[in-house]
């Protein structure tokens, strides 16, 4: 798409943060005013829109893309949407450790047991933890628990927190992330510990690397978008 226009504001009012395009509102694609919850929010999603050059690139702006869906997509089904980020609970990542070899089980154990330990204080839940890829059973309350944390989060928080849950493949990872106190970049590479591992042994071809550079670049935006909607 070309771009049509020069100005890019941030209007402050009662329905929130809006962007504005030469005085007029940006919309979603369902039509409704990008309004944003915080002002910090709303000029992130405003410099996206500053940095267009000739032509729009919905690709490069990952903020807007997310402030659509928790507008458009979210906000009208936030229970529905959120039961299925908690539903990552029954099968977290972090209950699921490798039979072997002793290096990698305790890599997955350092780095992910002060995790679930974290998880276990603020949620008041435990957890049941295997080795190997057999399905097990978390007690019921710890995903009632789980899945009432997450329903309380806001549209916007929940876009951000359905990135960083699907990416790492952990309920806990990402409410570690959104809860705050834990460093984001040690998250992520806790996370992809078995990947390192298969690196390590095997080595990494061009094309995977890069995928996995886009992952951690995702991961990073998602986190970013958390923090701007926290503030």
């Amino acid at each position: 798409m070309k771009r049509f226009y020069k100005d890019v504001a941030v209007i402050s009012g009662g329905a929130g943060h809006e962007i504005q395009l030469d005085g007029r509102p940006v919309r979603t694609p369902a039509r409704a005013a990008l309004a944003l919850p915080t002002v910090g929010l709303a000029e992130a999603v405003a410099d996206e829109w500053r940095r267009q050059g000739d032509a729009v690139d919905p690709r490069s702006m990952p903020f807007t893309g997310l402030a659509n869906g928790a507008i458009d997509q979210i906000a009208p089904n936030r229970e529905s949407f959120a039961a299925g980020i908690a539903n990552y609970g029954t099968s977290d990542l972090l209950c699921y450790r490798a039979e072997g070899p002793a290096e990698l089980v305790s890599r997955e154990a350092a780095a992910w047991d002060p995790l679930l330990d974290w998880a276990r204080q603020r949620y008041d839940v435990t957890f049941r933890v295997t080795q190997g890829i057999i399905p097990v059973d978390q007690p019921p309350e710890t995903l009632e628990r789980l899945d009432a944390a997450v329903k309380a989060y806001d549209p916007f928080t929940l876009a951000g927190l359905s990135t960083l849950v699907t990416l790492s493949g952990s309920l806990v990872c990402g409410l570690a992330i959104v809860e705050g106190g834990h460093d984001a970049d040690a998250i992520w590479t806790a996370s992809e510990i078995d990947e390192a591992w298969e690196v390590e042994q095997w080595g990494e071809d061009a094309e995977a690397a890069a995928r996995a550079a886009r992952r951690r670049e995702e991961f990073a935006m998602a986190r970013q978008f958390c923090e701007l909607v926290a503030q």
